[in-house]
């Protein structure tokens, strides 16, 4: 009953930070006529939930120390480290699905120096971005908070459950402003929190759940590691990124199976493999001499 009680606390965090972004998004509708409600929906709560990390850390009494964060130059390391982890650890992935012939060359790219440097300087830097969101969000003042409460192995768990879920609550339905009321719009609330049921999203969230789990542990490893996390998450959304752009996916391929339709590359094979790096390190902690 405990970790469920502090499991649900997010949640209720999430479904505050949700409900003010829709009625704020019907208001930002009747002004701004033409803006998607559904994204603005959205991005709001996205903002809301990483404003909601300074009053949080307020009340539970944490320091930017507790929330992982390193001295300026240590941190920058950490960066440099983590992604290079997340390099090593995910490259592998797209050699196979190069093999497999899941990946296939795009070649309708202009595939020069300049184009590649751009297009990958680009990617870097909205990578950068994302994880610089995300990675204080969920393994910085959720898992600190979880971890105050709960033993590490439930804190990492369910703040890898929350990163994952908050990836497919989202609606493709729109409303036209002429149509929009109060009560349709938590109708799109209701439909991005119903997509959690879509079974079509399990292996992509099983992958990104494992995704938060390698997180979790990296940031449990040392009291100050978010740097590492933001690092190796950069890494991973910019080889995302580019995998995108220098390939095309062909999900007609006989392992096809291996990834989602989310991004082409999340999926069973991602799911599996960072299983078994976890396992590994987990196994090679326990038989470390104290």
């Amino acid at each position: 009953m405990r970790i469920l009680f502090y499991a649900l606390v997010p949640l209720l965090v999430l479904l505050l930070a949700a409900v003010l972004a829709s009625v704020g998004g019907f208001f930002i509708v009747q002004v701004f006529d033409g803006l998607p409600v559904q994204k603005i929906i959205n991005k709001t709560t996205q903002v809301l939930l990483v404003l909601s990390i300074f009053p949080a850390m307020a009340w539970l009494k944490l320091s930017k120390t507790d929330l992982g964060f390193a001295g300026g130059k240590q941190f920058l390391k950490q960066l440099g480290q983590g992604f290079g982890l997340g390099f090593v650890t995910l490259m592998p992935v797209f050699i196979v699905l190069t093999v497999l012939e899941i990946n296939v060359i795009d070649e309708s790219q202009a595939w020069t120096l300049s184009w590649f440097l751009e297009k990958s300087s680009i990617a870097v830097l909205l990578s950068l971005l994302v994880s610089l969101i995300e990675e204080p969000l969920f393994r910085g003042i959720l898992l600190a908070g979880l971890l105050k409460k709960l033993p590490v192995p439930a804190a990492i768990i369910i703040s890898a459950a929350y990163y994952a879920c908050l990836h497919f609550i989202k609606t493709s339905r729109n409303i036209p402003a002429a149509e929009l009321t109060l009560p349709n719009t938590f109708g799109l609330l209701v439909d991005a929190f119903a997509n959690l049921f879509n079974p079509d999203i399990l292996a992509a969230f099983l992958a990104l759940l494992m995704v938060g789990v390698f997180l979790g542990l990296l940031r449990t490893e040392r009291q100050a590691s978010l740097g590492l996390c933001i690092g190796c998450h950069t890494c991973w959304v910019w080889l995302i990124k580019m995998n995108k752009t220098l390939f095309n996916t062909d999900f007609n391929a006989d392992a096809a199976f291996l990834v989602s339709r989310y991004d082409g590359v999340i999926g069973p094979l991602v799911t599996v493999w960072l299983l078994v790096a976890v396992l590994g390190y987990w196994g090679w902690r326990r038989g470390k001499p104290v």
